[in-house]
């Protein structure tokens, strides 16, 4: 199967917004671009219908519209449209699992009115095998919220973040031709805490271990992707609050989560639950071992 990057698309201003971003995103990584509309009550159909008995005119029409749209905005772009008579959710995994990125609307904490949000995004993320990008609409143009900074950020652990998220990471900015910011939070020590902050010398020697142990899990990768400008981050918050300070004036937040072993509930993490919810910018979650 050709490489694709796969939007949900439900008719909202997010799922809009979504498959603008996720075609911009498409064009730079040179993959085609799946529009997907799932719906149980989709009906099989004869190939030629007349548009006052179709069963599925609203369906297509919605497919249809974003698809010339897009074709308009990146006349190379390979844009198909996909009519899917299936739960949402179940047809989302699929179609992650599929294709190379699954993006997704996003409102984050505000009220949840479209279906791909609320009962089907949040478990579209913690079950897919691929990684899932939600986006979220600038409410005045219901384009992608734009970024004052065009970097990536990537939430690291010093220990046990998955190749698969540092390679997502570094691909993203090296096909974006951006800069990448690396950021790792970690809590100062209870017995560290003082009345005015933390005591100095403590903070010195955790960020300068900290520093020395994201510089050797970097250091691969930055060998094999020489063409992306790399810095990186330690902040002493907790990891969730280091990660969307750093994301404020983001392109694109990436973040982990552990890939569910056969038998466990598939859950977020706090940086992942907290990024989904409180991030401004798209965020990426990466299933990794």
């Amino acid at each position: 199967m050709q490489p694709v990057v796969t939007v949900g698309l439900d008719g909202s201003p997010e799922s809009l917004a979504a498959a603008r971003w996720a075609a911009e995103e498409a064009m730079k990584r040179g993959r085609a671009l799946r529009l997907l509309h799932a719906w149980p009550l989709l009906a099989q159909e004869p190939a030629h219908t007349a548009p006052e008995v179709d069963q599925n005119y609203w369906a297509k029409r919605l497919v249809h519209t974003a698809e010339a749209e897009l074709r308009t905005r990146h006349p190379g772009l390979n844009v198909i449209g996909d009519l899917v008579p299936e739960d949402a959710q179940e047809a989302l995994i699929k179609a992650a699992s599929e294709s190379e990125m699954l993006v997704l609307g996003s409102r984050g904490l505000e009220t949840v009115e479209s279906y791909f949000l609320g009962d089907v995004s949040m478990p579209v993320v913690a079950r897919a095998e691929r990684p899932v990008v939600l986006v979220r609409a600038d409410p005045t143009t219901e384009e992608p919220s734009p970024a004052r900074v065009g970097r990536v950020v990537v939430a690291l652990k010093l220990h046990g973040s998955g190749e698969a998220l540092l390679d997502f990471a570094f691909h993203t900015a090296a096909a974006r031709g951006v800069p990448l910011l690396a950021v790792h939070g970690r809590s100062v020590p209870l017995h560290a805490r003082m009345p005015w902050g933390a005591d100095h010398e403590v903070a010195e020697e955790i960020t300068r271990e900290a520093k020395q142990q994201l510089t050797g899990v970097l250091h691969p990768w930055r060998e094999k992707y020489p063409q992306v400008q790399v810095a990186d981050s330690i902040r002493l918050a907790s990891p969730a609050k280091a990660v969307l300070r750093a994301a404020e004036d983001a392109a694109l937040l990436v973040v982990g989560r552990r890939a569910h072993r056969h038998g466990v509930t598939p859950h977020l993490g706090p940086v992942a639950h907290a990024a989904l919810h409180h991030g401004r910018c798209p965020v990426a979650v990466v299933p990794h071992d």
